[in-house]
């Protein structure tokens, strides 16, 4: 490990409460990647909330497609590693579900379209 991240950590702990103790000591603790990572990741998280006000044909299918298989997939590894990461799984969980949703609300946009272009060629019939 880097000697600048070595220092940094033997400072915290010297002010880390008691009460925080189990917190900070634990195998996916905030001294380890496994607390980090997931921490990190609640971006994509906010920024899938914040394309739900995108216009559906707006939304890239294979952007969204690989952050819900992603989230899927990495929702039941983060429960079969040792130690299991609840907040990778539950972070991984909210990537998967945004994206579906914007995976169904594209879905629901292009079958509007292929109404709309079926009715308008047979209304020119």
């Amino acid at each position: 490990m880097s000697v600048v991240y070595k220092a940094v950590i033997s400072a915290a702990d010297k002010v880390v409460p008691r009460g925080l103790r189990p917190l900070w000591e634990h195998p996916a603790g905030p001294k380890t990647i496994f607390f980090w990572a997931p921490a990190f990741k609640w971006g994509l998280v906010i920024a899938g909330i914040g394309d739900i006000t995108r216009p559906a044909e707006k939304i890239s299918i294979s952007q969204c497609s690989a952050l819900a298989a992603t989230g899927i997939v990495w929702s039941r590894y983060s429960l079969v590693i040792i130690p299991k990461n609840w907040s990778l799984f539950s972070v991984n969980v909210f990537v998967g579900a945004t994206n579906l949703y914007h995976l169904i609300r594209a879905f629901i946009y292009q079958q509007e379209q292929k109404k709309a272009l079926e009715n308008g060629s047979k209304s020119d019939n």
